[in-house]
């Protein structure tokens, strides 16, 4: 008993591990948007997103209790196999996150818990229908419809606002939708707090239960929806800056308007979603709004290699966390001796990715609209300098020689036989 009193405080703890994984992972989800459109400052935008992140986690518990009763047979299921699914989990979201991509860390959990229940009990113990309504296809409708709402809600909003006719109406109906992405940016940030803090709530009712300190079929205990709130919370203040460069500006370039329907549209799928207990992917809803947004807009131009290589994270992240969640549970079956390895491996991996991180840090400074590369044109204009049309007199000696030693070499020299006063350079 004491065995798995132990193993459960491990399983419980890695799961507010992962919780916290998937609030930094995710924070580009609400913010990346209001922070690229200069409507937040970086430190503000994920601050707000993570108080509102606590309050969603306790709006709801039918995402948790889909995951903690659905996807996989509880009768029979070891607390080993929730432990080498949040493995698998854990170490994809780090690695996508490295590597600056929006995946899903729902699907990172989900496709860990697959990989681990089918290598402990086979595939007898995953629930096939409740896999297929309630993961697999809100996964593939869930970007569609957000992207093609945001589409439609961005070419209706230029529509309304094609009245605009100065500079003066221009700016103060940008100040309005950018006030209006602050709004629906909050909005996404309680969709995400209801629906992904729900995601942990789950996984631990179900270590809970394996561990019979909970009977099947029961709903998160308090302190677990209390826990789970803060862990997402404390994950998103201090914000996936590497992801949120991604879905700000290395999608597509987006204006208030743009920002504003992308928001609203994934905020209400989202919302919609968590109310019927569909576990879908808050990192798809907002990055298929955004490329909506991006194509709606009249000019509008969506970079398709970024969004190629986050298509082919997506679809990596089911088997890929499911190999590793495998592969970890095939090591928890051998004892005491593999449950130990696999935390090793666990935090020894987790180690190396950071310390990968740091070769290049993205930090808050790195996000914000000032902050991003010059384009080709920006670059190439600021390389030409014109000439001088009227220098400000040298402030001291070195700099009066070194502006004299300019002049020179950039003066044409005087004809052959003529000798230049060296004080003053010739001239045409």
């Amino acid at each position: 008993m004491e065995h798995i009193t132990l193993l459960l405080a491990i399983v419980v703890v890695t799961a507010l591990v992962f919780d916290f994984t998937n609030g930094f992972h995710d924070t580009a989800n609400a913010m990346a948007t209001t922070i690229s459109t200069g409507a937040l400052k970086p430190k503000t935008a994920v601050a707000m997103s993570a108080a509102l992140n606590l309050v969603g986690a306790f709006l709801s518990i039918e995402v948790a209790k889909t995951i903690s009763g659905g996807i996989i047979n509880e009768n029979g299921l070891r607390t080993e196999v929730i432990f080498a699914a949040l493995v698998g989990a854990i170490l994809w979201n780090l690695l996508t996150w490295l590597v600056g991509l929006p995946s899903s860390s729902s699907h990172a959990l989900f496709g860990g818990l697959i990989g681990a229940a089918v290598m402990s009990a086979g595939w007898s113990s995953v629930n096939g229908g409740t896999v297929v309504t309630k993961v697999l296809l809100p996964a593939v409708a869930a970007p569609v419809v957000a992207g093609l709402a945001a589409l439609l809600a961005t070419r209706l909003t230029y529509r309304i606002g094609g009245k605009v006719r100065n500079d003066a109406q221009e700016k103060a109906t940008a100040k309005g939708y950018r006030a209006g992405q602050i709004a629906s940016a909050g909005l996404v940030s309680l969709a995400h707090g209801t629906n992904d803090a729900q995601k942990t709530m789950g996984i631990i009712t179900l270590a809970l239960v394996t561990g019979g300190v909970l009977s099947p079929g029961s709903n998160p205990p308090v302190w677990v929806i209390v826990s789970a709130g803060m862990a997402i919370a404390l994950g998103t203040y201090l914000g996936g800056w590497r992801i949120i460069r991604t879905m700000g500006s290395g999608l597509t370039e987006l204006k208030p308007p743009q920002g504003f329907a992308a928001q609203t549209s994934a905020a209400t799928v989202i919302l919609a979603s968590s109310h019927l207990g569909f576990s879908l992917s808050t990192t798809q809803s907002c990055s298929g709004a955004v490329m909506g947004a991006g194509l709606g807009r009249r000019g509008g131009v969506v970079r398709w290699s970024t969004a190629t290589r986050m298509f082919i994270a997506w679809g990596l992240t089911l088997p890929a966390a499911g190999l590793v969640g495998a592969g970890a549970e095939f090591l928890t079956k051998q004892g005491t001796w593999g449950v130990v390895v696999v935390a090793m491996l666990l935090i020894g991996g987790s180690a190396a990715i950071w310390l990968l991180s740091r070769r290049k840090p993205v930090g808050h400074g790195d996000v914000a609209p000032d902050a991003e590369p010059a384009g080709v044109i920006t670059t190439a204009m600021a390389a030409v300098t014109p000439p001088p049309t009227g220098a400000a007199a040298p402030a001291t000696t070195a700099d009066a020689t070194a502006a004299t030693d300019t002049d020179l070499k950039t003066t044409i020299p005087a004809p052959a036989g003529t000798v230049a006063d060296p004080a003053r350079p010739a001239t045409v």
